[in-house]
């Protein structure tokens, strides 16, 4: 059965925008949906906070962290977010949507992966936390279920909803934030956090991809917990034979229990993952861990698997017979009949065929054995043993690791090794620095002849682009601005101005002409128009308190219920927003209409003295004016009263009192 049907959210219009389609996952603090932003029309994933936590000011706040943290991150293998709002109960985050799976789904159809593919995921999860990190935010909550991997391969980072400032002390108190798995044991035991806890929750996702399981277990989380503090993780290799020892070092080095011997952040972890792989052999990257299920040591793609295309195959080296052995074609005769005829020269697929009778065999003369024939056979073989290591060994040599050197460093190395440099590409890359290897072709390891050439292709650094000038231009097309240029226009906060006009864009963050890299957020702000002071209408009546508001550019709305207060029925009582405060042209001011003063019965007061008469008067809700004149001055008697005791009057006029 569809869950998504019992949703009340599904087929609902969230601020009147963003139209909710289908529930993607359930989390402990939010719900994310996919739906459609029908102002723009793209498919997007709406993340909306459980409405039970929306009035807790702590999660709430948390959520909103959130997205200011995502949008100043701006990497293209972070998850982006494009909106935050609130309606009513939600408070929601709109964000990117990545058609795909997470890593966990493939840990879990696949097993453990092949070290390329390990390698492929980690770096960049790396790349996109190093940026985080440099950023100052640590996401404190890294696990495969985090790491989304789209259709075409890309792979992001999601779930920033526990990120803290690096220079934030994050304590817990009854709990720990974050996932027993993937714990650092400073933030089990101290309940601290800095970029090194991200460095070894990666060290932990590295080795359940390259071995198929956590390197710590336990029947209860305190177990778990336990041995992230007491024990080491194990190298792969305890679980996989003839894993690379560079591999085992670098889990090892990103989860030592000491974050001191950790790498400081993902960016130094990063730069050690590429270091790995350049030492690693083409056999050593698609080595198939015995953990591995079967989809990992098909060829065939799985139509019916929930892992992307990109990463659904694996490489292959060559076709193979049933039994596992490399195939080799038959050598061909002095007649060309390779593959037609067996050794024999019968044709197999003729049952009356005889084998032709052998030819005559011809005498060779006699040759005199001697010196001179030990040393010819003495010569041949050497010949021939020269000239099969020549035909297997002598004329190849290995492709040297050249990824993250420069130009320069690359020439140099293929000199040595023998090797001409083949085509010079250039391409950019978000993760390797300018002028540095992004990739080699044969890649490094490769076995390729002698005075063959190597291509690569050099890194320019990210695509950039230069923020267009958008201000003075409407919304909607400052929008399509954006987009036309590779940028995603992103949060929208309005603000008065006396330039703009209204719907017009202000500014943006970042400013006009700074460099981005391409696919970055910009927010946007936009002018609310010039601010208009709320005239005072209250206690006028209500047709001349509209006329005055809707002459101000302001639109009027009449609240259903009235209410006692000083001024007359039918008069205004009270308006929101209060006056002198500023609106924008177009706002609307709530009124209030009176139902008049509330009438209440007076005490009487004769006979009393006037202190006594003046707490009576006063405890009913009315002020108090003595009139003594000139017989009064040294009474204390109340003769006479303005309102007779018993007749009623409004609440909060004024009762005369006549004293003698």
């Amino acid at each position: 059965m569809d869950t998504t049907l019992q949703d009340p959210l599904v087929g609902q219009v969230l601020d009147g925008r963003y139209r909710v389609e289908a529930r993607i996952a359930v989390g402990g603090m939010a719900t994310v949906y996919r739906a459609v932003d029908t102002r723009l029309d793209r498919v997007l994933a709406l993340k909306v906070m459980h409405p039970t936590l929306a009035t807790d000011a702590t999660f709430v706040e948390r959520f909103i962290r959130e997205a200011k943290s995502v949008a100043r991150l701006d990497h293209p293998n972070v998850v982006q977010v494009f909106d935050q709002g609130a309606e009513g109960a939600y408070v929601y985050l709109a964000m990117e949507y990545i058609a795909g799976c997470t890593l966990r789904d493939v840990l879990r159809e696949r097993g453990a992966l092949r070290p390329r593919a390990a390698l492929d995921i980690l770096e960049p999860v790396l790349a996109a936390l190093g940026a985080a990190h440099r950023a100052g935010f640590v996401h404190r909550d890294m696990k495969p279920e985090n790491v989304l991997i789209g259709d075409d391969g890309r792979v992001k980072v999601a779930d920033f909803g526990l990120v803290r400032a690096v220079d934030t002390v994050t304590h817990t108190t009854g709990s720990v934030l974050g996932t027993v798995s993937y714990l650092a044991p400073e933030q089990i035991e101290h309940g601290t956090a800095d970029p090194r806890v991200d460095v070894y929750a990666c060290g932990v996702v590295l080795y359940e991809m390259l071995t198929g399981g956590k390197p710590h277990e336990g029947d209860t989380p305190a177990q778990i917990l336990y041995k992230h503090l007491h024990e080491d993780v194990p190298p792969p290799s305890a679980a996989v034979p003839e894993m690379a020892y560079e591999l085992d070092e670098l889990v090892a080095t990103a989860t030592a229990r000491n974050p001191g011997i950790r790498p400081h952040d993902a960016v130094a972890l990063l730069a050690q993952a590429r270091l790995a792989r350049g030492t690693l052999s083409a056999e050593q990257l698609d080595a198939v861990p015995p953990q591995a299920l079967s989809g990992e040591h098909d060829n065939a793609e799985d139509r019916t698997s929930v892992i992307p295309r990109a990463l659904a195959s694996s490489p292959t080296h060559g076709f193979t017979r049933a039994g596992g052995a490399p195939s080799q074609p038959l050598p061909a005769d002095e007649e060309g009949t390779a593959g037609r005829y067996p050794a024999d020269g019968v044709d197999r697929t003729s049952r009356l065929a005889t084998p032709p009778p052998p030819p005559p065999r011809r005498r060779r003369p006699e040759l005199r054995r001697g010196p001179l024939a030990v040393v010819v056979a003495v010569l041949l073989v050497l010949g021939v043993g020269t000239g099969v290591w020549y035909i297997n060994s002598g004329q190849f040599t290995k492709v040297p690791p050249l990824l993250s050197k420069s130009e320069e460093q690359a020439r140099d190395r293929l000199e040595d090794s023998g090797l001409d440099v083949g085509k010079v590409r250039h391409a950019y890359s978000d993760t390797v620095e300018r002028g540095k290897i992004i990739s080699t072709d044969p890649g490094a390891g490769a076995r390729i002849r002698k005075n063959d050439s190597v291509s690569f292709t050099i890194s320019d650094g990210p695509d950039t682009v230069k923020l267009p000038d958008v201000a003075g231009y409407k919304l909607d097309r400052a929008r399509t601005l954006l987009e036309d240029e590779g940028l995603e226009p992103g949060m929208v906060t309005r603000a008065f101005s006396d330039e703009a006009p209204k719907g017009f864009v202000i500014s943006t963050k970042p400013a006009t002409g700074t460099t981005v890299r391409a696919g970055s957020a910009v927010a946007l702000v936009v002018s609310k128009g010039s601010p208009i002071d709320v005239p005072d209408v209250t206690g006028d009546a209500l047709s001349d308190a509209r006329a005055e508001l809707t002459e101000a550019g302001l639109k009027v709305k009449v609240a259903t219920a009235q209410v006692n207060s000083e001024y007359d029925k039918g008069q205004v009582a009270r308006q929101t927003p209060d006056p002198g405060s500023r609106a924008a042209e177009g706002d609307t001011v709530t009124l209030t209409v009176s139902k008049g003063p509330e009438m209440i019965e007076v005490p009487d007061v004769v006979g009393d003295s006037v202190d006594d008469a003046a707490r009576k008067l006063e405890d009913a809700g009315f002020a108090v004016d003595e009139d003594r004149g000139l017989l009064g001055l040294f009474g204390d008697t109340v003769k006479d009263q303005s309102v007779d005791g018993g007749d009623t009057a409004p609440k909060g006029s004024t009762i005369k009192i006549t004293i003698r």
